[in-house]
């Protein structure tokens, strides 16, 4: 039995009926799926069944951070939140960092379960065990950071920890996030789940403690992580500095940052106006999850035009790339500017800035008309009109409307051959780099069970060069369906599931990752794992959330990619000439579907591979 790192129960919260109810954490739950994205899953496939309505009463949302968040492990503040995606129509799972997952896990919750719709708009207070349920008519309707502080006053407890929606979510824009503090639980539109819930906010505050199982093991555990943190040669001296607007230096020297919704890839490379050195000139200080050495956030004001004084958290390197080059903007105040409106409005900031980049490449081509955008002139680089239809968007006011469910859902709308232009897979817009030249990265937004997500599959290997665990060519095709499975199913375990930061996969542990969790694992809950064992709950995980996009539905034929990726070369940079054609991409999914043990065919994971995963009723449930 764990004898650490869980806080042993679960919380069921039914809006309906306001009602709530404790669960206990089987020990078989934790050794099978570890938590975070794991239990999300777990609890997913469990309990929503076939062909619901993301946006109806029959979706949950699964809010579950790890057995290390809480315990003093190192950038261990990250929970997951899962349910339907209403953008995708698959499995909807997000990450968030900040100080509210560890204070869920002080107030004594290993997860909590949202399900049923409240009659109105209601915010739900979580302190400790104890919950009410809180009319939220005075915060409905408003933004996000306000939301947070209008709550706090109410509850009269400034330390309180908000996790909230803003207007994008009230009024269901498919691209809503979640924000807590100026961390966003985003991508998927799981902000407009919860905003169909008619739920404004989770207010929680703990004052418990994480037990630990072996105090000697631990502090042996978390001296080695240090010590790997410390020899990185990148995660201090770089990282903690610059955070991740770096890697548009880096993408672009590469040939790889995308620009001009993907039309413009290494032509348009504005990185002296919004890579690191111009965002180094709005840096004003850091910003720390709870138990993170690291400090990657960055606290920018804009200081030009009518954007002087904006600050924001970030922007992130996505952020740089779907307020900037996506949309042809290459100054820095804009992105800081729209970054802060996104957090504001609860929109994400991937999602929204892709889709505004596709209008804007529509309305060049004519596709789009004057009247048809409310009389904005959406030209590429017009950061004008990017703030204007941000607003729109999350008010759904006419273009706004067309936008606010996601460039697929605007195209069929559009019609008039508007399709060809939505940068997307499964309906989830692409992240900030162009695959044409990153064969295992491209495989990885094909497959991914999230739609396109660099998170789920970051190939690490292509983008900064890194031989773990072997040395890449990144414009070659073989071998990427193998670096594909470690790289999902490492990921998956080591940082979705412990809970973790991502960034220290790449920078700091890549090598022993599955080691520092196994060995993390044992200090902190008492429960023993080789890394071969820790793997396999990855790979389990990953095989769980196939199966439930394939009761959904999905077949091979939805792990694709955007014609565009697959058609047209790159026309200029330093990866010139490169592309994934449709047999390259077909290539790569034979050695992938092969070695997971799924059909080849058909991209469903076998009864055999189920068996072997211990996921017998699952195989049952597909009819395998």
């Amino acid at each position: 039995m764990y004898s650490g790192g869980y806080a042993g129960r679960t919380l069921r919260i039914n809006l309906s009926n306001k009602t709530f109810e404790e669960e206990p954490l089987p020990e078989e739950m934790a050794r099978d799926f570890i938590g975070g994205a794991g239990f999300g899953i777990k609890h997913l496939f469990d309990e929503v069944k076939p062909g619901i309505d993301p946006l109806g009463p029959d979706n949950i949302l699964v809010f579950a951070p790890g057995p290390f968040t809480g315990a003093g492990v190192p950038c261990s503040s990250r929970m997951a939140v899962t349910g339907k995606s209403p953008l995708t129509g698959a499995v909807g799972m997000a990450l968030s960092g900040g100080e509210f997952p560890t204070e869920m896990k002080f107030a004594g919750w290993d997860a909590i379960i949202i399900e049923g719709r409240a009659a109105k708009p209601t915010f739900v207070a979580v302190m400790g065990r104890k919950v009410s349920f809180h009319d939220a008519a005075q915060s409905w309707g408003t933004l996000t950071f306000d939301c947070q502080q209008l709550i706090k006053n109410e509850l009269h407890d400034q330390n309180v920890r908000v996790c909230c929606i803003g207007p994008a979510g009230e009024h269901l824009s498919k691209m809503a996030c979640m924000i807590n503090e100026r961390r966003a639980v985003g991508r998927k539109g799981l902000g407009a789940v919860m905003g169909s819930k008619n739920l404004k906010a989770i207010a929680i505050r703990g004052t418990g403690t994480i037990a630990i199982a072996s105090d000697e093991k631990y502090k042996a555990g978390r001296s080695a992580m240090l010590k790997a943190f410390k020899e990185s040669p990148v995660l201090y001296p770089e990282f903690s500095r610059h955070g991740t607007p770096m890697v548009a230096d880096l993408t672009g020297a590469m040939g790889v940052l995308p620009a001009k919704n993907w039309s413009a890839t290494g032509e348009f490379v504005p990185v002296e106006g919004i890579g690191r050195d111009a965002q180094a000139t709005r840096k004003i200080g850091r910003e720390h999850c709870h138990d993170c050495p690291v400090g990657c956030s960055q606290l920018k004001v804009a200081k030009t035009g009518a954007y002087a004084g904006i600050l924001t958290e970030g922007p992130d390197f996505e952020t740089v790339y779907s307020f900037g080059s996506g949309v042809g903007i290459g100054e820095v105040d804009p992105i800081i500017a729209a970054d802060r409106l996104a957090d504001e409005l609860g929109l994400d900031t991937i999602s929204s800035g892709v889709t505004i980049a596709f209008a804007m490449e529509l309305f060049e081509k004519g596709i789009l008309t004057l009247e048809e955008t409310d009389g904005i002139d959406l030209r590429f680089g017009n950061d004008e009109a990017m703030m204007k239809v941000l607003r729109k968007i999350a008010f759904r006011n006419g273009l706004g409307d067309l936008l606010a469910d996601g460039s697929l859902a605007a195209a069929k709308r559009i019609g008039r051959g508007a399709e060809k232009y939505a940068m997307q897979v499964k309906g989830l817009e692409l992240p900030g780099y162009d695959v044409r030249a990153l064969k295992a990265h491209g495989l990885g937004y094909a497959t991914s069970y999230t739609g396109a997500d660099h998170c789920r599959s970051y190939a690490f290997q292509e983008v900064f060069g890194i031989p773990v665990p072997w040395q890449v060519d990144r414009f070659a095709t073989e071998g990427k369906g193998k670096l594909t499975i470690w790289n999902q199913d490492v990921r998956t375990v080591t940082l979705d599931c412990a809970t973790m930061c991502g960034f220290l996969l790449d920078m700091a542990v890549p090598a022993t990752a599955c080691q520092n969790t196994a060995t993390l694992m044992e200090a902190v809950t008492g429960l023993s794992f080789t890394p071969e064992e820790v793997l396999k709950v990855g790979e389990r995980v990953n095989n769980l959330a196939k199966a439930f996009n394939v009761r959904e539905g999905f077949t091979r034929a939805d792990d694709t990619l955007p014609e565009r990726l697959m058609t047209e070369p790159l026309k200029a940079g330093a990866s010139k000439g490169h592309v994934i054609s449709r047999q390259d991409l077909d290539q790569m999914l034979d050695e992938y579907y092969s070695l997971r043990g799924w059909d080849v065919k058909t991209g469903t994971p076998t009864r055999a591979k189920l068996v072997e995963l211990g996921l017998v009723y699952v195989a049952d449930a597909l009819k395998l």
